[in-house]
């Protein structure tokens, strides 16, 4: 059934089977997951890679994180290690991402990889996306459904409007839960966080040892791009009040109800806060907003993810 934007529909038997087929023949599909939206295509096809890089105009430089059932699934194409295990049994399926060893003789194309010989995996948890992997026999390089370096988008809507009728489906399955993007984890060599995510060190170091990526000239995963998550208009950060025509985004319940303030957790919840932050942006550049003006956001738990992406966006 389709609703006002023609090219998103609600997910059934009918849906499954498009979309399987468009898969199949290297097409582009804009699918759910409990992280963010992102565009889905034949990670073993170098058509469907190249249609992902054109439509987000990617740099080649960043790779693409691949999308799998499960670890079995993935064992062709990957190296497992005793430290993904580990990670593996207590978090997925869920929003975490594994860069491995990938395997010499995996069909992953060079370009989800950017030449690496590594791969960022995942094994997203959203039943929608778990159902198309279960009827495919090859994985789904699956970034962010957004132009390279913008905001990423929480629902099917947000997907039309980026991109309109460049992509024919769009699966619809109302917003995101997570509202940010999977925590990044190397697993080459000493355990290391490349991008913060809602699982946090505080959680994964009671797993095993595991450290906070430092400065590296090598994009080893998505998300470590200086520039990122950007709304298109500029992001100030650690402010208490916006300028004449821009916006505060605030947080907890001691600010007042203005028009130009925008409240990403009254309640001073972290994880509501992450679940609204690229909601909030969209909604403050729709408004014609010029600049967005952002108070401090406590650095623990989550807030290191949020402090991750206002960040980035602010660069």
């Amino acid at each position: 059934m389709k609703n006002i934007y023609s090219n998103i529909f609600s997910f059934n038997k009918k849906i499954l089977h498009k979309c399987i087929t468009n898969l199949k023949r290297g097409n582009v599909v804009g699918m759910p997951t409990e992280t963010v939206y992102g565009l889905g295509g034949n990670a073993y096809s170098k058509l469907a890679v190249q249609k992902i890089y054109r439509l987000k105009k990617r740099p080649k430089k960043n790779p693409l994180i691949v999308h799998y059932l499960n670890y079995k699934d993935a064992d062709k194409d990957v190296i497992f290690n005793r430290d993904f295990y580990k990670l593996y049994k207590k978090f997925c399926p869920g929003p975490i991402t594994f860069v491995l060893r990938k395997k010499n003789k995996s069909k992953i194309q060079s370009l989800v990889t950017a030449k690496l010989n590594t791969v960022a995996i995942r094994f997203p948890s959203h039943k929608t996306t778990r159902l198309v992997l279960k009827k495919l026999n090859f994985p789904l390089a699956m970034p962010s459904a957004n132009l390279s370096s913008g905001i990423s988008p929480v629902n099917a809507q947000d997907v039309s409007e980026e991109f309109n009728k460049k992509i024919k489906i769009i699966i619809n399955s109302g917003n995101s839960k997570i509202g940010i993007e999977s925590t990044v984890v190397s697993l080459i060599g000493k355990p290391k966080i490349l991008r913060p995510g809602i699982i946090g060190a505080k959680t994964i170091k009671k797993i095993l040892k595991i450290s906070i990526f430092k400065k590296s000239s090598k994009i080893r995963s998505p998300g470590m791009l200086k520039k990122h998550y950007s709304p298109g208009i500029p992001v100030i950060l650690n402010k208490k009040r916006a300028e004449k025509n821009c916006a505060l985004i605030t947080f907890g319940k001691k600010y007042e109800n203005k028009t130009n303030y925008f409240n990403l957790s009254k309640k001073s919840d972290l994880k509501e806060a992450a679940s609204n932050l690229y909601k909030t942006f969209r909604k403050i550049k729709k408004q014609g907003f010029k600049k967005i003006f952002v108070v401090k956001i406590p650095n623990v738990d989550e807030g290191i993810a949020i402090n991750d992406r206002l960040k980035r966006a602010a660069y």
